[in-house]
């Protein structure tokens, strides 16, 4: 990742598209529980930013494709992170549901 890297936005929409496409995939809300109550994307499981570590909710296929978001962008870029040094292999930050377009659960 380069210095710049961190001024990139990405389309929560179109990750939405690439989850929804990627066979076995896992979607993961990194928002608190209050949060996630509020309005989340359908299929999500939440898994709170401080719990990720070690969660039972991540898959044990550590080559499964995990998308992750938040509300902005800033925790699910965090959770990439972790869950890589955890060695997952095929993590992908799709932003912050605060740009979402689609349909959210409540």
């Amino acid at each position: 990742m380069g210095f710049f890297d961190i001024f990139r936005r990405v389309d929560i929409n179109e990750g939405v598209k690439s989850y929804k496409a990627a066979e076995g995939a896992v979607l993961i809300d990194v928002r608190t529980l209050s949060e996630y109550a509020g309005g989340h994307i359908e299929g999500s499981v939440n898994i709170p930013l401080q719990s990720i570590s070690g969660s039972k909710a991540l898959p044990e296929d550590r080559c499964a494709p995990i998308y992750v978001y938040c509300l902005s962008g800033a925790r699910s870029r965090q959770a990439v992170h972790i869950l890589k040094r955890n060695g997952y292999a095929s993590v992908n930050d799709i932003g912050g549901i605060a740009d979402y377009k689609g349909k959210v659960v409540r």
